[in-house]
């Protein structure tokens, strides 16, 4: 993997946003290798597909390509709400590869991963419709908020610069692809739940420190009114894929560390 731009092949584009798609595509092209199977291509998908800019030959996982000039922060712009929402609960997302350059340097800066059964609706937030005096008025986008990602589903590829060796992203990729056999609704509950429990930073937590985030996942979740019981439900499900490990007394211990 390189970190330099195919500054070359925007020859003849004009328009800075068409020069930065093509030379982050033809990077992506050239670089980025599948982290869920033992491929190390991944190919362009026809033009005009639909949310998926890259596929795997071997294993046909689907990517989607987030390009941005600036560091990734928390929050990133995306397409229309609805299909976002829609793609979530018919377990339809690609998995997404937000990608950070310096153009100046000519340079990739960051690449991060977020697996597509990784993605909560909680982490998609809604934005307010465009105005009436815009060519789409009334049409509502999104931002994904990545900090609502838990932090086992985002996954550094290249981080300040620095290449992560492929077997550790594909390590890191494996250890959470148990998440993707959960129904929807419930993987929500899980990767929510899972966030909340992340960010105690403490390798032992109590029941009680569980409890503490139901108004949180009240919020998240108005839909339902028993919050503690599904907490502990949870609780339940981290421990049968290995996350978790019950001491006894309503003491939770972490078995995987949080790569």
């Amino acid at each position: 993997m390189m970190l330099d731009l195919p500054i070359e092949v925007a020859q003849g584009y004009k328009s800075q946003s068409q020069i930065a798609r093509v030379v982050t595509e033809a990077w992506m092209g050239r670089n980025m290798y599948c982290p869920a199977c033992s491929s190390n291509k991944l190919y362009d998908t026809t033009p005009g597909t639909e949310a998926v800019d890259f596929v795997c030959s071997q294993c046909d996982a689907p990517f989607q390509l987030k390009a941005l000039s600036k560091p990734i922060g928390r929050k990133v712009v995306d397409a229309a709400y609805d299909a976002m929402m829609r793609a979530i609960q018919r377990n339809g997302l690609p998995h997404f590869l937000f990608l950070s350059y310096n153009y100046s340097d000519r340079k990739v800066t960051d690449l991060l991963l977020v697996p597509r059964f990784c993605l909560p609706s909680s982490a998609i937030e809604k934005r307010n419709p465009l105005a009436a005096t815009a060519r789409r008025a009334g049409w509502v986008g999104c931002n994904i908020l990545l900090d609502l990602v838990p932090p086992e589903g985002r996954i550094a590829i290249i981080r300040s610069g620095s290449i992560i060796p492929k077997p550790i992203v594909r390590k890191c990729f494996s250890q959470i692809t148990p998440l993707a056999d959960l129904p929807v609704k419930i993987r929500g509950w899980t990767l929510d739940v899972l966030t909340a429990l992340r960010s105690l930073d403490k390798s032992e937590f109590t029941i009680d420190d569980a409890y503490s985030f139901e108004a949180l996942l009240s919020h998240m979740h108005p839909e339902n009114r028993n919050v503690r019981p599904k907490i502990r439900q949870q609780l339940q499900i981290l421990r049968d894929l290995g996350y978790l490990d019950f001491v006894g007394m309503g003491v939770y211990r972490w078995i995987r560390n949080n790569l």
